[in-house]
């Protein structure tokens, strides 16, 4: 058998077929279930009632999407980094640290919650939630008008291939020359457009009523064909590149029944195709698909995977090329091995809300029954439009006392309320969401500790952690991982970003798209409080370290505190750290490491520069300057001291004069009877002394006056 290149017309056979395949099983098989579960989503079931009879619906589907779909957002958008890349080795350290910050970036400039939103609601009601990643490259032009341009000027300004004159307006204006005579000199105004190609990452939820994919696939990496549809512009299709002649011959493609309903459901409102009925050229809408297919075009006998852009009901061929993979990020919450579609939570609750629904019915009829009772009447003794008057206080007219009578109805939904409660104990197993786990029931959490309390929340949270890694392991690997790629192979230029706090040049082009990818959807790695003791105890670590062995440990950086700091202020929910402390990286570390040891250096040349001799010299001179200080004030101490001693004595004696006075005194008084003044003696003791007052002086001043 000889492998021959294929044509067009049999490429486009092979495709339409594949593509009307694929969209056969999805509106015959998936659609369906689909449909059902929006509108059971969207508080509507299948149970008939009758007439007058309670028409209430359980809201169990859309209690528990509404109720776990606040945590598997928390989980995935309360880190600044959702999704980090890893090095494959030391080489690329830097570039998946700089990876990792840019993406993340990239992913809230395109509006990441709502994308995240939008498909976690598709795949916890429909089955998946699918997420396709493109490079838009398009053409922008930008006007600029000048006025008062010389020849010169005019010339630059509209000299470039790229710059497009639109308005062109030229005066003659009188000038004097250098010689003082007037010249007439030309002046221009001038509007030009400089168009410019400019492209970057898009990324867009699709509904899931819009994707196909073939039966036998397994997963988003082993299909046959797979791809989606979508309504766009003849507009449109022209701003791509294409050639009016093309799409002269296409016919406007209406949604098939399948797809109305199900847009519709989602939607809550039918849509009015009428007015573009009425619209021609190129504001006429058409129906344009883009497939993904393995195809042996060149006949090598090695299928390509090739992007086919197909418009119409019959899906013609406008284009085709080589891709690398298929743009499509997978969310599911309950896959299914070995098989594209898995189930949805509201697949696993639509018996349940059926069930309830019937309950809750019952209850309400019954308690109307009870409290509005019907009544028999004996024919011909009640006037009949007197009864049924339901105002308060009616008048019924009867011909005698008993003519009517209550037919009393038993209160039995007491008896179905135990039922009711069993059944949402039912779906509370059966998916996870329950008042314990979102920590909403008083009844159990007011008598319970609280380590029996975080331990039944962990418990019932088993289920809502397994759906968050299916959706990690899922589709959001897949698209971080497309847009890494998107960016290595589609920017042709350096990107500035803000990185630890500094703005700082980064060029995807030198990434490796081979980096390892983890999300960081906190499961299996303990709650925030833990998280945070964890986060201290390293940044106690790190201090220690640090402090003892200094910036060339070998084992902590600068650089590596500050990031432990910025994420203990994340889990307190400051995402501003640079507000607490200053940036900081490895090159302002390396920065500040060399101005430390140029001080070092400065330090020891100064030192080195100083004679030995001379310092020598300065310290024996300080040294015998000290020592003269020290006798000196040791010489005056022991002048003090003798003073005082020569005083003290001196003192000693007068008074044994004194003394020896007063005695002879006495006796001359008791020989001669002569008078002596005694208080003339004491006062002659207490005088003070001349030297004493010298000695206070002398202590005072610190000099002798003796």
């Amino acid at each position: 058998m000889q492998l021959e290149p294929l044509d067009k017309d049999e490429i486009e056979s092979i495709v339409s077929k594949a593509i009307q395949d694929a969209v056969d099983f999805i509106q015959g098989e998936i659609e369906p279930q689909r449909t059902k579960a929006q509108r059971y989503y969207d508080l509507e079931c299948d149970l008939g009632y009758e007439e007058g009879r309670s028409s209430v619906v359980s809201s169990k589907c859309r209690e528990v999407v509404r109720g776990i779909k606040p945590s598997l957002q928390r989980v995935f958008l309360q880190n600044d980094k959702p999704v980090e890349f890893m090095p494959r080795g030391q080489e690329d350290v830097a570039a998946a640290e700089q990876a990792t910050q840019f993406i993340n970036y990239k992913f809230g400039q395109l509006n990441g919650y709502k994308i995240i939103s939008d498909v976690f609601q598709d795949a916890l009601v429909k089955k998946t939630g699918i997420a396709y990643c493109y490079y838009n490259e398009e053409m922008k032009q930008e006007t600029h008008t000048m006025r008062g341009l010389s020849d010169d000027e005019f010339a630059l300004v509209t000299q470039p291939d790229d710059v497009e004159i639109i308005e062109h307006e030229q005066t003659m204006k009188i000038e004097m020359d250098q010689d003082g005579l007037e010249i007439e000199m030309p002046t221009h105004d001038v509007t030009v457009a400089k168009n410019y190609e400019a492209g970057d990452i898009c990324i867009e939820s699709v509904p899931p009523e819009d994707f196909f994919v073939d039966r036998n696939s397994r997963s988003i990496e082993d299909f046959y064909v797979c791809g989606h549809s979508t309504e766009m512009r003849v507009s449109d299709l022209l701003s791509m590149g294409f050639d009016i002649d093309d799409l002269a011959d296409l016919d406007t493609t209406e949604y098939s029944v399948t797809d109305d309903e199900a847009e519709f459901e989602r939607r809550g409102f039918a849509i009015d195709d009428a007015e573009d009925e009425n619209m021609s050229g190129s504001s006429k809408k058409i129906t344009v698909t883009q497939a993904f297919m393995e195809l042996d075009v060149q006949g090598t006998g090695v299928p390509q995977l090739y992007q086919f852009l197909c418009v119409g009901s019959t899906y013609q061929i406008l284009n085709f090329y080589e891709a690398d993979l298929a743009p499509y990020a997978i969310f599911e919450i309950d896959p299914e091995p070995h098989a594209f579609f898995g189930t949805s939570l509201v697949d696993l609750t639509i018996t349940d809300q059926d069930a309830s629904t019937s309950m809750l019915r019952g209850i309400l009829d019954n308690a109307a029954l009870t409290n509005n009772p019907a009544v028999q009447i004996l024919d011909g003794q009640v006037a009949v439009e007197d009864l049924l008057n339901n105002e308060i206080g009616r008048v019924v007219r009867v011909k005698s006392p008993n003519a009517i009578q209550e037919m009393a109805v038993l209160f039995t939904a007491a008896q179905t309320l135990p039922a009711l409660q069993y059944f949402d104990q039912l779906v509370d197993n059966k998916t996870g969401v329950s008042k314990m786990a979102q920590g909403l029931d008083p009844e159990v959490l007011k008598s319970a500790t609280a380590t029996s309390v975080a331990a039944s929340m962990e418990g019932q949270a088993g289920q809502a952690e397994v759906i968050a890694r299916n959706l990690a392991e899922g589709g959001m690997k897949r698209l971080f991982s497309m847009m890494l790629d998107l960016y290595i192979k589609n920017t042709d230029k350096e990107e500035i970003m803000r990185m630890n706090g500094s703005f700082v040049p980064v060029d995807p082009r030198s990434w490796s798209t081979d980096m390892d990818l983890i999300v960081n959807v906190g499961l299996g790695t303990g709650k925030e409080n833990e998280r945070l003791s964890a986060l201290q105890m390293a940044f106690g670590v790190q201090q220690q370290i640090y402090q003892t062995y200094g910036p060339q440990n070998g084992v902590v950086t600068l650089t590596q505190i500050r990031n432990t700091l910025a994420d203990i202020l994340a889990l307190g929910g400051i995402r501003n750290p640079d507000r607490h402390f200053m940036p900081m990286s490895p090159e302002i570390e390396q920065q500040m490491m060399a101005q430390a040891q140029q001080q070092q250096m400065m330090m020891a040349q100064q030192n080195q520069q100083v004679d030995p001799a001379q310092v020598l010299m300065q310290a024996e001179q300080m040294k015998a300057q000290t020592k003269a200080q020290v006798d000196m004030a040791k010489l005056s101490m022991d002048n003090q001291y003798k003073m005082h001693e020569l005083g003290m004595k001196d003192d000693l004696a007068r008074d044994e004069m004194v003394q020896d006075l007063a005695v002879k005194v006495a006796e001359l008084l008791g020989k001669y009877g002569t008078a002596v003044d005694v208080q003339a003696i004491k006062d002659e003791q207490n005088a003070e002394r001349q030297h004493n007052e010298a000695m206070k002086n002398m202590g005072i001043n610190g000099s002798s006056g003796y």
